[in-house]
């Protein structure tokens, strides 16, 4: 399964925790991020990150042109809901996306560990069959 993870600044740690967590899940699976998160994410866990640009210099827009292309199976994306942001109306965009394509979607840490824990058993198997991935 293909893996993104985004972060916020204010949720960044978080994201690195929650990757030291789960390192022996996320390392079975292919894991790609914006910049920073994913050199942090990376330094953290030795994981093999994809690192796309800074979500504010464009990053989450790759991430959601991946998502529109079925080339994404799961997003995590930590969120600060306390603090806007100039680039809502894109993340907006990207949420709406996944919505769209049927991609599982975190935006916090409880669903985030729900979801790897599935990922783990086995229950995402299904975006295989429904949304096959072109060769």
């Amino acid at each position: 399964m293909n893996i993104a993870l985004i972060a916020h600044d204010a949720k960044k740690e978080l994201m690195v925790q929650f990757c030291i967590a789960y390192c022996g899940i996320l390392s079975r699976h292919t894991i790609c991020a914006t910049g920073t998160t994913g050199k942090l994410v990376a330094d953290a866990t030795g994981l093999d990150i994809q690192r796309f640009l800074g979500g504010s210099q464009g990053g989450d827009q790759q991430i959601s042109a991946r998502i529109a292309c079925n080339e994404i199976d799961l997003l995590l994306f930590f969120r600060d809901p306390l603090t806007p942001k100039p680039t809502e109306p894109k993340e907006m965009s990207m949420l709406r996306l996944c919505d769209v394509h049927n991609i599982p979607l975190a935006t916090n840490i409880a669903t985030a560990e729900v979801l790897v824990r599935a990922l783990d058993r086995g229950d995402f198997d299904w975006r295989d069959i429904v949304n096959p991935k072109s060769k």
